[in-house]
């Protein structure tokens, strides 16, 4: 995985330039966080191929794309959001995660565990807890935990306000510490979510929802 921003942002623009190394180095760092993304749209065994499909126009287009790290994971995410509506239209049925698409907050911290935090979201337990949100909180804390977006992308990504993004993400994390709460053993499957940065400097983390299930366990 990349070290930063900067190194992904020379990737691509190599990448972009023709360089195969480059574009498979673009590819390691952003496709396990598009793929979680296009699983809770679509679920398995057809996120590998959506993913695909999402891959193929990414290096079909990327000469087009003009920008730094943060609008390519938001490019990208949106090309494979694309392809994930596409796909259930095709399929004649309904995204995975239902509800309409809203919100969102800033973007991941930089980590050396955040290989590890993705991987942990991808597990079926995380999956399938996120899952059971509407469809705007699911892909709100989506998008901005494994695909790293700020709520500005992610709003472009959505087709909706930054505002709007940054409610979805709230109410998506209180609604996990709430289901936390009733299922603590799906805890260990959201452990290892990466920060998130507020644009006041407040940290939106996993501990936030093992704050916010303490206070609702409290509470009943």
């Amino acid at each position: 995985m990349l070290g930063d921003d900067a190194e992904l942002t020379a990737a691509v623009r190599a990448a972009q330039d023709g360089d195969e190394t480059a574009f498979r180095t673009v590819y390691r760092a952003v496709h396990p966080r598009l793929l979680g993304y296009v699983r809770t749209l679509v679920g398995d065994p057809d996120a590998e191929d959506v993913a695909s499909e999402a891959w193929l126009q990414i290096a079909r287009d990327l000469e087009r794309f003009s920008g730094d790290a943060d609008r390519f994971r938001g490019w990208a995410a949106r090309i494979a959001r694309n392809r994930a509506l596409d796909h259930i239209r095709m399929r004649g049925r309904r995204p995975v995660i239902g509800g309409d698409e809203t919100e969102l907050t800033a973007r991941a911290a930089e980590s050396d565990t955040a290989g590890e935090a993705i991987e942990a979201l991808a597990t079926d337990s995380a999956l399938s807890l996120i899952a059971r949100l509407p469809q705007d909180q699911a892909e709100a804390v989506v998008l901005r935990v494994v695909v790293g977006l700020d709520a500005k992308t992610a709003a472009e990504t959505l087709g909706k306000r930054a505002g709007a993004v940054r409610t979805a993400a709230h109410r998506g994390l209180k609604r996990l510490a709430e289901l936390l709460a009733e299922d603590p053993e799906s805890a260990d499957g959201l452990g290892g979510l990466p920060a998130q940065r507020e644009p006041r400097g407040r940290a939106v983390t996993s501990a936030t929802v093992t704050h916010t299930r303490s206070r609702t366990q409290k509470d009943m």
